[in-house]
């Protein structure tokens, strides 16, 4: 970071000088249980989830360029006027356009729903939008809040970035040959496969709309249960942004910025940023047009300060350069290898059966143990879990890819997995991450919704008149082991005899959408309460007593009686009888 903030100095920018203090301070208040290593990766304590990082270990951007621009000296709060304020690229850098606003409170509310427990504040999201894209090119999108043009990245082909090959044959990037970050919040493909959101309810998940990228973002952040209102939990969703100090520093500097209050701006207004960790230029000059350039090499990394050097190279004394040195020796020491390095296989680690209903928790969680090819455990292992395979199965939480560390006995368990609706069987696949093993795949089924036990919950007798329609409609519920069965599949079938339960082709019946007669009705449910209200039943021309039955998944049965009569006609009143005349003299 020193490399940037000594372009900015020698612009003179006073601005940045005090910026880069207080990113200084952030640094060194950095939350007790985030370290960091020498290049920038994060550790974290034994048996906690680590963070999901991408295809290569490498962060929702795949640790992409980012934007090192510090924010302004003057508070953004309250709005500059054109007279009192700073310029008109100063109050542009300092707001926020409407509509990228917008979003990043929109994604704020939702999560606040959905995982009050996060605590995620848009500022947050405004803070990595702006170090990841300028906030969408300066809020250059359209009403819905799409990118005027697709906002792409460098191509991660090992050439100054992270090596990412191709993960979605070009359908997020456009390249098929290396994958690249994408959107106004720069997600790899690989990672927007699982964790793009619906943010602006357009039945697309799209990593160019500022909804939509705001929104998985959010739930990005929010993974393992972390609270953002926790310094340490706050550091740690960051570095799994992208893993770096610096970036972690940056994104620090903006959300205590935008904290203290910002302005809208309109869109398209906003300032275009003007200096990225690769050292290339501002956006839409012709040497940094993403994705059409040779990326340039990352700058060179820094050498640490002088009691962070290794003991192989004392920090020279003044006139050192005129005494003898002792030459390196002929082949560097190996680098011990890492716990990962040290992974041969995979093993369960007494997984149980696991099954549940559709809807509801597994009881039971993956445990997979990391061992050497000697069969020894290997603590501090990174073991990715992933539901593959098309269903709505995921771990609680909504996420359906999960990283936990090994403990000491090499032991990782995964999050609890919620069955989704879709049933039959659902693969958990665990892998290492940083490590080419097999992976281990578990099987976990899920059973459809059962009820034991349906009555009616009305008693009104069902007669009908022929060719006439039913005054009331049959309603059941449905109960399992006594409590109420939701989302239980049901079949209302009109039989013809008690011992003949195939549909009958006269009597009552009900109706399709095109008004036909049908006497068997499929893909029924029963609602939240358990109950269930069939459509209007209708009857023809035969009179008796017929039989509609209804069954569900689990063997629950009920059978209701159905009469269809003709209207009684009333018998004629016998004319009252005359009497005789009384005689004359009676």
């Amino acid at each position: 970071m020193a490399a940037h903030f000594g372009r900015r100095l020698r612009k003179g920018a006073a601005t940045t000088a005090v910026a880069a203090a207080a990113v200084a301070a952030l640094s060194a208040s950095q939350a007790p249980g985030v370290t960091v290593d020498g290049q920038g990766g994060q550790t974290t304590a034994e048996a906690t989830p680590a963070p999901e990082e991408g295809a290569e270990g490498v962060g929702a951007t795949g640790n992409s360029p980012y934007y090192t621009d510090l924010p302004p000296l003057n508070s953004p709060n309250p709005s500059p006027s054109a007279s009192t304020g700073p310029s008109a690229s100063g109050r542009a850098e300092a707001g926020i356009p409407a509509t990228v606003l917008d979003a990043y409170k929109k994604a704020e509310a939702a999560l606040r729903e959905k995982k009050p427990g996060c605590n995620l504040p848009w500022q947050l999201l405004a803070a990595i939008g702006k170090v990841e894209s300028g906030q969408a090119r300066g809020g250059r999108v359209d009403a819905d809040g799409t990118t005027l043009s697709p906002i792409i990245g460098p191509q991660l082909d090992g050439n100054g970035f992270a090596l990412i090959k191709d993960t979605d044959d070009g359908a997020y990037d456009g390249n098929s040959s290396y994958d690249n970050a994408v959107g106004p919040m720069q997600f790899i493909p690989s990672t927007w496969e699982w964790a793009g959101r619906d943010g602006n309810g357009d039945g697309r998940e799209d990593p160019n709309n500022i909804y939509d990228a705001a929104l998985a973002a959010g739930h990005y952040l929010c993974r393992f249960g972390w609270d953002l209102s926790d310094q340490g939990d706050l550091n740690r969703a960051i570095l799994s942004y992208n893993n770096s100090t610096d970036y972690l520093n940056t994104v620090l500097s903006w959300l205590e910025y935008y904290r203290k209050g910002t302005h809208e701006i309109p869109d398209g207004t906003g300032a275009l940023p003007r200096d990225r960790s690769d050292g290339t230029a501002r956006p839409g000059s012709a040497s940094s047009t993403p994705g059409t350039s040779k990326p340039k090499p990352g700058p060179r990394p820094e050498k640490p300060p002088a009691g962070d050097r290794p003991d192989t190279e004392p920090p020279a004394s003044p006139g050192a350069s005129d005494r003898p040195t002792t030459p390196p020796p002929s082949t560097p020491p190996a680098t011990p290898p890492t716990p990962t390095d040290t992974v041969d296989h995979l093993e369960d680690a007494g997984t149980a059966r696991l099954t549940a209903t559709a809807g509801d928790a597994f009881t039971g969680r993956i445990s997979t143990r990391a061992e050497t090819d000697a069969g020894k455990a290997v603590a501090k292992v990174r073991i990715r879990f992933t539901v593959v395979g098309d269903t709505d199965t995921t771990f609680t939480g909504g996420e359906s890819v999960a990283t936990v560390v090994t403990d000491g006995s090499g032991v990782a368990v995964a999050p609890a997995l919620l069955a989704g609706e879709k049933t039959g069987d659902v693969t958990v696949r665990a892998t290492v991450v940083g490590r080419m093993v097999p992976g281990l795949d578990y099987r976990a089924t899920v059973t459809e919704r059962v009820a034991d036990t349906l009555v009616r919950t009305g008693d009104e007798v069902l007669t009908c008149v022929p060719g006439g329609e039913f005054a009331h409609r049959v309603e059941v519920k449905a109960t399992h082991d006594g409590a109420v069965a939701d989302g239980v599949a049901a079949t209302a079938t009109l039989i013809r005899s008690a011992d003949d339960p195939t549909a009958n082709d006269g009597g009552p019946y009900f109706r399709d959408a095109d008004g036909k007669a049908v006497r068997t009705l499929g893909g029924l449910k029963t609602d939240a309460d358990g109950l269930l209200k069939l459509p209007q039943l209708y009857a023809d021309g035969t009179t008796g007593t017929f039989l509609l039955r209804v069954t569900t998944a689990g063997g629950a049965t009920l059978t209701v009686e159905l009469t269809v009569a003709a209207a009684e006609t009333a018998s004629p009143s016998p004319s009252p009888s005359t009497s005789p005349s009384a005689s004359p003299g009676a």
